[in-house]
């Protein structure tokens, strides 16, 4: 198969979907890899190093998609990007097709055969390619957090883990799911008074039988957030429903409860977002205010650490992109079910039932 690596277009986007060491392993399986010029740069793989490992460099983002049989990305195809693709052609990237209209008519109307990351699964269930991002959000989220909290940035001028003498800043994390695990576990490591919720019962004793002393449980309900909200100093909002938009838990009336500088941190923008105040925003302006209250909803927050999130990512997605490279899309799903569970769109056609209701669009069961 011929395999394309783009270089992410997407604002402040340095992550590339395939390292040198991947291209070694498709090369040795007998496919053709198709790098873009300077792709790996901003994660630290200069275009020698894909040279030596067996790729091809290109020197367009059009060159590379058109000569790919399949396209591997970081994130999903920005408005520029939507006339490359043609029908037929696999992309194997992030897509969040629920939160994003625009990008799901694009790819309908391009008759290609969309695999998102988010929404394959592993033999127990979970979401294999989604885990290592969530974990570099997750721990991400808390560090942004802290530095928003800083009063020049707008924040309450709390330090996390106060000092001797001086309570610590308050985190509230709604969502015990990677994401919520990953942050507690930074913001507990900053000795920050850290309160967790979720509706799973066994996901908070799961929690507070290996989180630090200073995390704390709390069942998930609009009374119980409303009543921590008025003391808490960074909110952080990891809640997913895989593949599907993500309700907001946090709505525009809550944010009376808060005091001015504190700060939202919506992990969960990829899908919509968990705050009804969150709008997407980028790495060179992150933050925005509603109503005194300090809101972060970057929707690539793991591509400011690009090299540590596509060693993470590709240490997921290599095995799967190789088995597609293989068998070809259609027998790979039928020897992986939860990889056909990755299977958005094909043909024009809606596959998964998240996207489609998401917008009221037909489904179509994938039949294989």
């Amino acid at each position: 198969m011929i395999i394309g690596v783009p270089k992410e277009i997407k604002n402040n986007e340095s992550r590339v979907s395939v390292t040198p060491a991947g291209v070694k392993e498709l090369v040795a399986n007998g496919h053709k890899v198709y790098v873009q010029h300077t792709a790996g740069e901003g994660s630290g793989f200069p275009d020698e190093d894909y040279v030596k490992a067996g790729a091809e460099i290109l020197p367009t983002i059009e060159d590379t998609y058109a000569i790919a049989e399949m396209i591997v990305k970081v994130k999903e195809p920005i408005e520029p990007e939507y006339k490359l693709v043609k029908p037929g052609q696999i992309v194997f990237t992030y897509f969040h097709f629920a939160s994003d209209r625009a990008l799901t008519d694009a790819m309908i109307a391009s008759k290609a055969v969309c695999i998102a990351y988010e929404t394959v699964r592993d033999r127990q269930g979970a979401l294999p390619l989604l885990v290592p991002m969530s974990e570099v959000a997750g721990r991400m989220s808390v560090q942004e957090g802290a530095r928003f909290l800083e009063k020049p940035q707008g924040g309450k001028g709390k330090l996390m883990g106060g000092v001797p003498g001086v309570k610590p800043a308050k985190v509230l994390i709604l969502g015990g799911g990677v994401v919520g695990r990953n942050a507690a576990l930074m913001a507990a490591g900053l000795g920050a008074d850290v309160t967790i919720t979720d509706i799973s019962l066994p996901t908070l004793r799961h929690i507070a039988e290996v989180m630090p002393k200073n995390v704390k449980t709390l069942f998930s309900s609009r009374h119980n957030i409303e009543s921590e909200l008025p003391t808490t100093d960074l909110v952080i909002g990891s809640v997913l429903i895989p593949g599907a938009k993500t309700p907001h838990l946090i709505t525009r009336d809550m944010l009376k409860f808060m005091t001015p500088g504190t700060v939202l941190v919506d992990v969960a923008i990829d899908q919509g977002g968990c705050f009804e105040t969150s709008v997407p925003t980028k790495h060179d302006a992150p933050i925005y205010e509603v109503d005194g209250i300090v809101h972060y909803a970057v929707a690539n927050i793991p591509g400011a650490v690009p090299y540590t999130s596509t060693l993470a990512l590709t240490n997921a997605t290599l095995p799967y992109a190789v088995r597609i490279a293989n068998m070809g899309w259609q027998k790979a799903c039928q020897a992986d079910k939860g990889l056909a569970e990755g299977v958005n769109i094909v043909d024009g056609k809606i596959h998964f039932k998240g996207v489609a209701e998401a917008f009221d669009l037909p489904f179509t069961p994938l039949a294989l």
